[in-house]
């Protein structure tokens, strides 16, 4: 009797999209050559790790962690501890790997904390997590011939044997290692995605008591992702080391937690690639928005209520149902209604903007007097006018927008009616 072998086929699909991602890491720093986008460039791979690592407890393991920071912080501060040990030459190791120590603090960290956080789940588990990150972030104060005090710990990534006349002096040799890493571990986070075990965490998410039922141990599958987020978290921690060559007490408080949540959440913690997206919308948030606006944090909290209340499972999955419109031919009659829906929500947030702002000046730039300007239109921030102008924008805006929304769900009502129908019409042939 022979022996008969059959291989699963090629997925071209797969294999050009991995092939797409590598090429964007490679051309990026060619197409954006300047200093400012080539640090926003390496500051959202390392974004893009930490994000996906969170997403491996929030998304796939429906563990909600209000400290995630303390895995990324305390890793970034083992690398620059050892990499200020291999500029004194008390510790030989290149550079290139300087980031898999912090992965390795990440996992330390996480097989200390985690046995505590995930004996528990649901809300107990997050307010664990917020515990020990404020624990974490009190001792960093406490603790400064570890955390360096309120100036933090410095080092120098330019040290140690050059190899092949790499010294990572230059920006642009960093984002190369940095996007290396990050390809690398966006692989092995996918992949761990497709082994039991990650199907399993899936299932604890979805059901842990049919997981016991069936002879799992849920608290151990919990566990186990936590203490492999760990190490992610750890190596984006290293990077971020190398790359601002000072760590700060601020990497592992509240706020860092809170902007890997928000962002995981905007860019959809459903679907792998959400966090991507929301990890380079958090640099740009971070990077650019904050220098258009002082009142940044309030436009991104907007922004989470606004996707809250209208896309809760962020833009992954708003990309998701389009794709799945166009793939029945059905896209184009949107185009109107998004169009519209688009329009009056640039009028409400314009009015809104323009309220904000005034605000913001009143309370944070009086020396400056009460005008001034908001996307080129003159305001004064103590006239009604003004204050009239923007609310009448604004309630204008709202209400346009939501006599727009309710006609667009009506046709998406119908558009989806049709595709269910389709798909039974086809499942029949």
């Amino acid at each position: 009797m022979k022996n008969h072998y059959q291989f699963a086929p090629l997925n071209i699909g797969r294999w050009l999209t991995w092939g797409l991602f590598a090429l964007v890491l490679a051309v990026a720093p060619l197409m954006f050559g300047s200093g400012l986008a080539m640090t926003v460039l390496s500051q959202m791979g390392i974004a893009i790790i930490a994000c996906l690592s969170y997403n491996m407890l929030l998304g796939q393991g429906g563990m909600l962690s209000f400290g995630h920071a303390v895995y990324t912080g305390l890793g970034s501060f083992l690398a620059i501890h050892a990499l200020n040990s291999v500029a004194s030459g008390s510790l030989s190791l290149p550079v290139s790997l300087v980031p898999m120590v912090g992965g390795l603090a990440g996992v330390g960290f996480a097989v200390l904390f985690g046995y505590v956080t995930t004996r528990k789940s649901g809300t107990t588990f997050a307010m664990i997590t917020l515990g020990l990150g404020e624990l974490v972030f009190a001792l960093s104060l406490m603790i400064p011939e570890f955390f360096g005090g309120e100036g933090g710990v410095s080092g120098n990534r330019v040290t140690g044997t050059a190899r092949l006349g790499i010294t990572f002096g230059p920006q642009i040799q960093v984002y190369y290692l940095i996007a290396a890493y990050t390809f690398v571990a966006v692989a092995a986070m996918f992949a761990f995605t497709r082994t039991p075990l990650g199907r399993m965490l899936n299932a604890v998410r979805d059901n842990p008591e049919r997981v016991e039922f069936v002879g799992y141990d849920t608290q151990k599958v919990r566990y186990i992702a936590f203490i492999i987020a760990g190490f992610f978290a750890g190596i984006s921690g290293g990077l971020a080391a190398l790359n601002f060559e000072i760590v700060t007490a601020e990497v592992v408080g509240a706020a860092r937690s809170g902007a890997y949540l928000l962002f995981t959440f905007l860019g959809g913690a459903t679907f792998f690639f959400g966090p991507i997206i929301g990890a380079i919308l958090m640099v740009l948030a971070f990077v650019l928005l904050s220098e258009f606006t002082k009142a940044w944090l309030l436009y991104l909290g907007l922004i989470f209520l606004f996707m809250v209340m209208y896309a809760p499972g962020g833009i992954a999955s708003l990309i998701m149902m389009n794709l799945r419109v166009a793939l029945y031919g059905k896209l184009r009659q949107l185009w109107g209604s998004y169009l519209a829906l688009a329009v009056t929500a640039l009028v409400l947030l314009l009015g809104a903007g323009a309220m904000i702002e005034m605000v913001y000046h009143l309370q944070l730039n009086t020396t400056l007097g009460s005008k001034l300007e908001f996307l080129g239109v003159p305001l004064d921030a103590k006239s009604v006018n003004s204050w009239f102008g923007a609310a009448l924008v604004m309630l204008t805006g709202l209400g346009l927008f939501e006599v727009t929304r309710r006609q667009f769900l009506h046709e998406w009502g119908e558009i989806q009616e049709y595709i269910e129908k389709e798909i039974k019409r086809r499942e029949a042939l």
